[in-house]
């Protein structure tokens, strides 16, 4: 109680220079701790490997100001394992702590509106943009948007330019990540009616290339580009949804790109069970060589939320690879008045052709989860995952066996109240 009289009173302080009314605080907390038990999880199990076990923890602080042109939001965390620093170090010896949002939005019209600064951003289905919450440390970008929206109809149009420090001369970007961009342009539209929705996404995305024995000399940006669309719709008690991009542009200055992603996901809904059947397909490179580089790669989506729970495709891997073909079906029951248990399963092919004609078929993955809300703020999810893999799964494994058990288990529980909010009036000083 202490603490919370502490930061409203500071929060107070701050807002008494400005001249606006009808002001909002609110401070909300999320702390969650996650213990996985991995035996193949992400990659086939090897031999005579001993599994790992360990407990993750992430504890953000959220701070969100509201007034009538303007909002502005703050999020700090820690994402650490537990146990990764030594008891009674003065300070944290991983860096753990950072700062994952920091962004203002301006009102400057009716419809229109500003949003800068590092933020989430999340489109849709989260497929090519997404929060990446399974995550602990999230994902955000360090950008503007100019957004417009009227009735159903919205706008964005957003970019960023990366540059890892003030410098005199030159550009390179040498920051290194997966797909971590040097510029990024993109423009948004969605069409909501109804039962149904479309929206329409192109994206603009800019690689640093490096040449040389050390690959440490800037040679130019390479730019890809994402084009498509993704639509929700209904027919009688069905509920469909669906999307289709293109991806074109180069990899480097030597190989271009072209490839592509469709899917199409149907739900029904019972009072108790909720059914759910689809497909999605992304295009792949054949292993043996291709004149184009034709592997989809969804780039900054919440991969792990769609093939398989076991992170075996597009989350931190399987790009440039031989694509996949992801046959799903699904069951929800609801098991109470405040529980759930999904259970999901994956049948999995690569889409474009493996080394010596093998066997396009790689792997069948179960995936279990319940879901139990344990009080206001409180919830609890335990996870159990299976992958069946078949012997060509070794071929994009690093020829890791398929013959081991591959399996991974989870227990999170996820701690999320609102501290305080209060709605504040003053003028200015």
């Amino acid at each position: 109680m202490a603490t919370q009289k502490t930061i409203r009173l500071l929060f107070l302080i701050l807002l008494t220079s400005f001249s606006i009314s009808a002001q909002t605080l609110e401070v909300d907390a999320d702390v969650r701790a996650r213990f996985e038990y991995r035996h193949g999880y992400n990659n086939l199990f090897p031999e005579d490997a001993n599994p790992a076990a360990f407990v993750n923890q992430r504890t953000r602080l959220n701070i969100g100001y509201k007034a009538e042109k303007l909002t502005l939001f703050i999020a700090v965390q820690d994402v650490s394992i537990w146990g990764d620093t030594r008891q009674i170090l003065p300070i944290d010896g991983n860096d753990s702590f950072s700062l994952f949002q920091a962004w203002a939005e301006l009102q400057l019209h009716e419809n229109w509106s500003t949003k800068l600064g590092r933020q989430v951003i999340s489109y849709d289905d989260q497929r090519i943009f997404g929060g990446l919450d399974w995550a602990m440390q999230g994902r955000f970008h360090d950008a503007v948007i100019v957004k417009y929206k009227k009735e159903d109809f919205m706008l964005d149009i957003g970019g960023a330019f990366s540059q890892e420090n003030a410098k005199n001369e030159g550009n390179a970007y040498a920051i290194k990540g997966f797909f971590t961009y040097k510029s990024m342009q993109y423009a948004y539209l969605k069409k909501s009616w109804e039962r149904s929705s479309a929206s329409f996404l192109f994206l603009n995305t800019g690689f640093q290339n490096f040449k040389g024995e050390t690959n440490d000399i800037a040679d130019g940006v390479a730019y890809r580009q994402t084009t498509g669309s993704y639509f929700t719709f209904p027919i009688q008690n069905i509920n469909f949804s669906g999307s289709a991009y293109y991806q074109f542009g180069e990899i480097n200055p030597s190989t271009d790109l072209s490839a592509y992603q469709l899917s199409l996901e149907g739900i029904y809904k019972t009072e108790k069970i909720s059914y759910g059947l689809g497909v999605e397909i992304l295009s792949g490179t054949n292993q043996e060589g291709d004149s184009k580089n034709k592997s989809f790669f969804p780039l900054y989506g919440t991969n792990h939320k769609f093939n398989g729970f076991m992170d075996y495709f597009y989350v931190g891997n399987h790009a440039n690879s031989v694509g996949l073909h992801d046959l799903h079906a699904k069951a929800v029951f609801t098991t109470g008045e405040k529980s759930n248990l999904l259970v999901k399963a994956h049948y999995f092919t690569s889409n474009a052709d493996l080394i010596d004609d093998a066997d396009t078929y790689l792997g069948t993955e179960l995936d279990v989860v319940y879901t139990q809300n344990l009080m206001k703020s409180v919830q609890l999810n335990v996870g159990y995952s299976h992958m069946f893999a078949s012997e060509s799964m070794s071929l994009i494994k690093t020829n890791r066996p398929n013959d081991s058990t591959n399996n991974w288990a989870w227990v999170q529980i996820i701690i999320a109240p609102t501290l305080f909010k209060t709605s504040l009036s003053q003028t200015s000083n």
